[in-house]
């Protein structure tokens, strides 16, 4: 008897069937255009190009435009590359344009079908982006489908690693744009650290098109992109939080030798408090407890680590003053390997050897909130329907699953399991030898690098002559795949080979033809084409005798979809074919599953050495075990995207106003307004509302007029003045500062005093953003712990992010004011000292922003005038400034410690 879904999905078909059937007056349209556009010229096809590109931008929908654009590009396809498109080639570009995942199976031509959206998108003049997993592939596909751009007059750029800037610039500014998710991201990061406006590629985020959808936005956006370049020189910080450590008895921490873990008691948190203040590490009054306390609690926790839970000559050693970790499974030293997060540091400090700076993180953003920029995003692959559910609530993206062009004939056998793995891998090669006898051509999927090889040394012995599929080379990997449908090949493959290029039976025809071409650039390629589709037949012909491309897969994965990937491979286009599994009792995902109930059971049943058990509820069970594995790790991506959420909003808002700075031509009315603010908080602190005159601090408000705002004001003498309150305070100061920035903007002349704001404001909201980077980080590392005392870690982390993010920007007001409060006019070599020092500066980071290595800063030129023993030469600092001897110190742990 039929359940109640079956019975209504075949009264009303299910929803998919209801999205495909939506597409079929769309496509008889399409088609019924076809005769019209087949009349028309080269230059006719271009000149409907124009056409449409004027409708769209006088308001025209796209979605009315579909139809005239989709026929345009079929009949350019056909006239550049002699691809007429199918209907459900057309359907899967339909679904793309709407912000679909197409879930087009192997062999569908997904690389056309990106081209009808992406030309669609594209009249607007807004740029669309078309993603892939290697830059290869982004190459490959960008020659191939720009020839059928060209035929429509339109321009297609490649984005790759490692490009000239002007080259960039000009790929960005193409109406299609090929490249890779990693560079992508990585470029949307450089723009962020840009100093002008003219220098950012990603003027827009528009449109984008992510080919292998489920491979970059599922399976790569587990971990972040991070661009990291060195941090400031901290070693003080670590020489004296490390003797601190030696003064802590056995009450103040607690060590779990278990998890490696070492914890302060609320004793040892008291007392910490206390030696950090009087080692001026945390201000009077403060607690370890505030947020803007992260930092210097991360490092002290790293201390107690380093001495508490890394022994010497155990966990590492101390060779030519460098400290070298130990693996603890080898005994090998492991030269080149550092702890993170500071922990290296702190044993370095212990040890009293050089301690060597650490990476700082200068930006950062995840593949999820990367991709969620764009104003429409959309997606192919072939296996994306079990995924459906982490597509919709991450990226708002639906799953359509666009029906073959020709019925699937493939033979979809039940798993095959053994006791043993070698038992497993004997049964693979005996069904190898079986079929490459007859010419059938194999290929074996596995999951390991190891297990290809174990695999090939097999084949080898029994004298079968086949390649072997790696990831170190996509054009060869690319060569092998498309050679893999050969009447007798053998092929092994892990499940990440293989991507991107069809094996088709007989050969890739289009591999051969895209030689042939390259051997004849002035040659007929319609001729070209037709002679080699003739010698193909033949071949083509003897693999389907043969029984098609015969996929083995020597274990499952734990995630459904990449068995469907490698399934996939076999029987594309309507092609016969045929796949099975073989599983042992000794695969991970059995022995999660629970192999031990299963091999009592095949001992029972007294099966033999090399028997299987071959049961559909195998199947199914298997796929219950596979769905709790996806379902857990979607939780573990989701739980770091909420982190990242937090992080994202705050990045929105730091880069929209370096974009906005860069693009205003005057500041002046921004930095008076800070100007302002600084004066309220001074006020605030100094001179409380409510409050009677004995009780202001006005000699403590004078020294901060003098250093926030650089003017010696007689602040004392004002507040002694009968009758006079906070608010006539207030209108002197903000007079008096106006005034002085005013006679500034005169000295310098008005274009370079703006010019002077914007630099100061950019490079202060960079070093801001950077610290902030780093606290967050720390705060991430810490706030796990917050669900001891039963609190939830997001929301705490959420809190104090949201509270140290307020404390940023109050920060920058006050650094922006008292910046500009001490630039002058500079005379000529001074100029041209500070120019070097910026442009050294510039390169610096500019480096790391590329993805190189970068070295520590260097040392840099003595504020002009300095004088070491004369402290009037000095200027007048504030205690966490640069000293002005050039260290690159804080002037506090420089000259100002013994001031």
């Amino acid at each position: 008897m039929l359940g109640i879904g079956t019975l209504a999905k075949k009264v009303f078909g299910t929803p998919n069937d209801r999205k495909i059937k939506a597409t079929r007056p769309l496509i008889a349209q399409i088609n019924a255009l076809e005769p019209e556009f087949e009349k028309l010229s080269d230059e006719g096809l271009i000149e409907k190009t124009e056409e449409l590109r004027k409708r769209a931008l006088d308001g025209t929908s796209l979605d009315d435009l579909l139809p005239e654009a989709f026929a345009n590009v079929r009949e350019a396809a056909k006239r550049a590359l002699g691809l007429r498109a199918f209907d459900t080639q057309l359907m899967g570009g339909v679904f793309l344009h709407q912000g679909n995942i197409s879930e087009m199976k192997t062999g569908e031509g997904k690389t056309l079908v990106a081209t009808f959206p992406a030309y669609l998108n594209a009249l607007t003049g807004k740029g669309v982006h078309v993603v892939t997993v290697n830059e290869y592939l982004a190459k490959r596909d960008s020659e191939w489908m720009g020839k059928v751009f060209a035929q429509l007059g339109m321009t297609t750029g490649v984005i790759w690693s490692g490009q000239p800037d002007a080259e960039k610039m000009a790929a960005y500014q193409s109406d299609v744009t090929y490249a890779t998710n990693n560079e992508l991201g990585f470029d949307y990061l450089r723009d962020n650290m840009k100093p002008s406006l003219d220098q950012v590629f990603q003027k827009q985020h528009n449109f984008a098109i992510v080919d292998e959808v489920d491979s970059i936005l599922i399976d790569e956006a587990r971990t972040p992109l991070i661009i990291s370049g060195p941090a400031e020189d901290r070693s003080d910080l670590y020489v004296t939080i490390d003797k601190l450590i030696p003064s802590l008895s056995e009450e103040h921490y607690e060590i779990d030798e278990k998890t490696r873990g070492v914890t302060f008691t609320e004793e040892g948190n008291e007392f910490l408090e206390q030696q950090l203040i009087a080692h001026d590490l945390l201000e009077e009054g403060a607690s370890l407890y505030d947020p803007e306390s992260t930092t210097v609690v991360h490092h002290v926790n790293q201390a107690l680590r380093a001495h508490k839970l890394f022994q010497r000559d155990k966990d590492y050693i101390v060779r030519d003053g460098d400290v070298v970790l130990i693996d603890e499974f080898t005994g090998r030293m492991m030269a080149g390997r550092r702890l993170s997060e500071g922990l290296h540091q702190a044993i370095e400090a212990k040890e009293e050897v050089k301690i060597q700076p650490e990476n700082t993180t200068l930006a950062s953003v995840t593949f999820q909130n990367y991709f969620r920029l764009y104003d429409k995003l959309s997606g192919m692959t072939g296996t994306a329907m079990t995924e459906a559910e982490e597509f919709a609530e991450i990226y708002g993206l639906g799953v359509v699953e666009v029906p073959t062009n020709r019925p699937i004939a493939r033979k979809d056998e039940d798993d095959q399991v053994y006791r043993t793995a070698m038992e497993k891998y004997q049964a693979m090669i005996n069904e190898t030898k079986k079929a490459h006898e007859k010419g059938q051509p194999v290929l074996l999927g596995t999951t390991s690098i190891e297990k290809s090889e174990l695999l090939s040394q097999l084949l080898e012995k029994e004298g079968i002559k086949h390649n072997v599929l790696n990831a170190r080379h996509h054009e060869q990997e690319a060569q092998i795949v498309a050679d893999a449908g050969r009447l007798g090949a053998v092929t092994i493959a892990t499940n990440m080979a293989g991507r991107g290029t069809d094996i088709k039976l007989g050969g890739n025809v289009e591999f051969k033809v895209l030689e042939a071409i390259a051997q004849e650039p002035d040659g007929d390629h319609a001729a070209i084409r037709a002679r080699i589709e003739e010698a193909h037949a033949a071949d083509e012909e003897a693999v389907k005798q043969a029984g098609g491309l015969f996929v083995m897969a020597s274990e499952r994965h734990e995630s459904r979809r990449i068995d469907n990937q490698l399934r996939g491979r076999s029987g594309r286009q309507g092609d016969p074919g045929r796949t099975v599994f073989y599983l042992s009792l000794e695969d991970d995902l059995m022995r999660i599953f629970g192999s031990e109930r299963l091999d009592k059971l095949l001992s029972t049943l007294g099966m033999k050495e090399g028997e299987a058990i071959i049961h559909p509820w195998v199947n199914k069970s298997l796929e219950r075990a596979q769905a709790k594995v996806e379902g857990r790790n979607f939780d573990m991506r989701k739980n770091v995207l909420k982190f990242d959420d937090v992080m994202n909003d705050q990045r929105k808002v730091i880069f929209n106003q370096r974009r906005e700075i860069m693009a205003a031509e005057d500041l002046s009315e921004i930095v008076a307004d800070m100007r302002h603010e600084v004066i309220d908080d001074l006020l605030d602190v100094h001179m409380p509302a409510k409050t009677y005159a004995d009780q202001w601090d006005s000699e403590g408000l004078q020294q901060q007029v003098r250093e926030k705002l650089g003017m010696d004001l007689p602040v004392v003498e004002w507040t002694a003045e009968e009758g006079v309150d906070d608010e006539q305070i207030r209108e002197r100061l903000v007079d008096a500062s106006d005034a002085m920035m005013a006679e500034k903007a005169e000295a310098f002349g008005p274009e370079t005093m703006r010019n002077i704001e914007k630099q100061v404001l950019l490079q202060t909201i960079d070093s801001k953003w950077r610290e902030h980077l780093l606290t967050l980080e720390h705060l991430r590392s810490v706030v796990g712990f917050r669900g001891y005392a039963q609190r939830d870690p997001l929301n705490e982390y959420k809190n104090e992010s949201f509270q140290l993010f307020e404390n940023m920007l109050d920060s920058l007001r006050e650094t922006v004011t008292q910046q500009l409060a001490l630039v002058r006019p500079i005379s000529e070599e001074e100029q041209r000292q500070m120019l070097m020092q910026m442009a050294a500066q510039q390169a610096e980071m500019q480096k790391a922003a590329a993805g190189a290595t970068a070295a520590a800063a260097p040392v840099e030129e003595p504020a002009p005038g300095f004088v070491e023993d004369d402290p009037s030469t000095w200027g007048n600092p504030s205690r966490n400034d640069k000293c002005p001897c050039g260290s690159g110190k804080k002037f506090k742990h420089c000259h100002g410690s013994h001031a």
